[in-house]
Formats: structure tokens, sequence, C-alpha cells
């Protein structure tokens, strides 16, 4: 009988299907003290100088401050905890949640602005123009720099494979580069989307101030208002619908799992699949688990090879049922 190495850290194999995203984290800090400062200088500004348009950017700026703050803390519990035992599949769905959470912040941040917009609809207040125009177009260069760190802030990936074999199980680890990071990284695009929307409303609190000041035009300032609401309730349901999917592993229907099917139809035996589970586990990752009942025999390890094929699958379980 040959020897069997029974040493458990010869099979044992690591759980961190996602690397972080280093550059993106640093970015985001950044962004979040840039952020706080002009927070405090538009909410300064619109007392002083009676602009509601430029106090209610400031205001609605300290929701996004702390969505950036929230951003910044997932990507370090991610870090933090990613060899922690009891995160089975990693801790990359901390990220996802903080991008959650941020996307319902943006809706309060629509909500808060509708209101806003309403409220000086029926009770507009005198503007001093020039002070809140110059005020607002220092918080829509801050945004720009903002928006273009963070657009900037794609994640570094390697590429490296370890297959472990064993009774039943094989599990196999992809790690691959790709530039996908950064529409994959849910957190980073909830931080764009607060940045975006804080030089959205700095763009239309600047058309108001300057339609109210040419041309008297004091309506312009709510109407904006409701056009920024709209726009950030649409960008925020997209992030929802997304990071929400993630959370509830509601994956079944990526195109993967007609590939894995496919797979299967090829094998050089005849199988059927009867369980077939795939989620997310990282950026582009996937965790599979796969059960097949077959006439013929077949080693797991054929399966395995077969569905290497796929990068994304950066971890594969195999049952064979015979």
């Amino acid at each position: 009988m040959p020897h069997v190495d029974l040493d458990p850290e010869h099979w044992q194999h690591t759980h961190v299907f996602d690397e972080g995203n280093p550059l993106a984290e640093r970015n985001t800090r950044w962004v979040v003290w840039l952020t706080a400062t002009v927070m405090m200088v538009e909410i300064a500004g619109g007392w002083i100088f009676n602009s509601m348009a430029l106090l209610a950017d400031g205001w609605h700026m300290s929701s996004h401050a702390l969505a950036l703050g929230l951003a910044v803390l997932a990507y370090a519990a991610a870090r933090r905890y990613a060899h922690d035992p009891r995160f089975a599949f990693g801790t990359w769905k901390i990220e996802i949640l903080g991008g959650y959470t941020s996307a319902m912040l943006l809706l309060g941040v629509a909500a808060l602005m509708v209101f806003q917009s309403v409220e000086r609809l029926l009770a507009p207040t005198p503007i001093h123009y020039d002070q809140a125009i110059g005020i607002a177009v220092l918080g829509l260069v801050v945004n720009l720099v903002c928006a273009w760190l963070l657009r900037d802030g794609q994640g570094h990936h390697h590429h490296h494979h370890a297959p472990q074999p064993g009774h039943g199980h094989e599990h196999q680890h992809d790690h691959w580069q790709g530039d996908h990071a950064r529409h994959h990284d849910l957190n980073l695009r909830a931080a764009y989307l607060h940045v975006l929307t804080d030089a959205l409303t700095s763009v239309l609190a600047i058309v108001a101030l300057f339609g109210g000041k040419l041309w008297g035009a004091a309506w312009l300032d709510p109407v904006m208002g409701l056009v920024g609401a709209t726009l950030v309730s649409v960008w925020a349901y997209g992030l929802l619908r997304d990071s929400g999917r993630v959370l509830i592993d509601a994956e079944m229907d990526t195109p993967l799992v007609d590939a894995v099917r496919e797979i299967v139809t090829r094998l050089p035996v005849p199988a059927r699949i009867t369980d077939l589970h795939l989620w997310r586990v990282g950026r582009n990752k996937y965790a599979c688990i796969l059960s097949l009942v077959v006439s013929d025999p077949i080693e797991p390890g054929t399966v395995r090879q077969m569905l290497g094929q796929h990068p994304q699958l950066a971890h594969i379980t195999v049952e064979i049922n015979q």
C-alpha cells in the first residue's frame, strides 16, 4: 500500500481569494480628508453668505465623507481579517457590505436633496452670489481631483496555481491579472459614485447660482436639486442591485454556470449534475461545488482539470457518485 502523507499542513490551502486593492485604499483615504475639508468650507460659506445651495451641498457632502470613511474601514477590515479562519471564503464581502451601505447612504442623500429643494421652492432666501459661486467652484475642483484619484485606483493581482489532491475533492486557486479590477471593486465604485455625486451637485449649484445672479432665475436652484436627486437615486439603485446580488449569492445566472454545465457534457464518461453551486468570493473569482453521478469510474482530478479552463473558478470542489 503506498504511503499517504497525513500531515494536515500538506493538504491545507489558503482561502484568501482576493488580495485587496491597496492603491484604491490609499487614494480613498486621501479623498476622505479632501472631502471633509471642503465640507467644512462649504458649510461655513453657506452659513456666512446665506447660500442655501452651498449649505445643502456642504451638509450632504458630510454624508459622503461618512460613506468614504466607511469604504476605507471596509478595506482595512478585509485586510486585517484576511487570514481569520472564521471567514470560510475570505473577507472580500466586507468590501461589498461597505459598498451596499454606501448605496443606502446615497439614497438618503437623494431624499435630503429633494426635501431641501422643495423647501427652497416654497421659501426662497437672498444669496450672496459671488462668494457662493467661488466656494462652489472650489468644491467642484476638489471633487474632480478626488474622482481622478478613485478612477485610477486599480488593484494589482498576480497569477498562480495551487491544486490540491484529495478523496473526491479538488481545489484550484487562480489569481489572474486583468483590467477588470476597478469594475468589480464595488467598494471603490461606491466611493467613486459618492465623489461623482458631490461633483454633480457642485455643477448644479454653480449653474443655479449663475442663473440667479445673471437672470434672477431663483427657481433654478431647487429645480437643479431635484434633477440631481433623480440622478443620485439611479446611481444608488444600480449599486444596491449589484452589491446586493453578491451579498445574497444570487450568482446562478452568470454565464459561468452554463460553461460548467457544458464542460460536464464533454467529460470522457456519461455524467449528470446532481448538485451545482456557484458564488463569488473575490473580484471576478468564484467558488464552485459540483456533484456528479456517473456510470463509469472517473477521477475528480479529471473533472477539475477540465473546469480549470476557466480561471474565474478559484475554489473547486468535485464530488463523484457512482
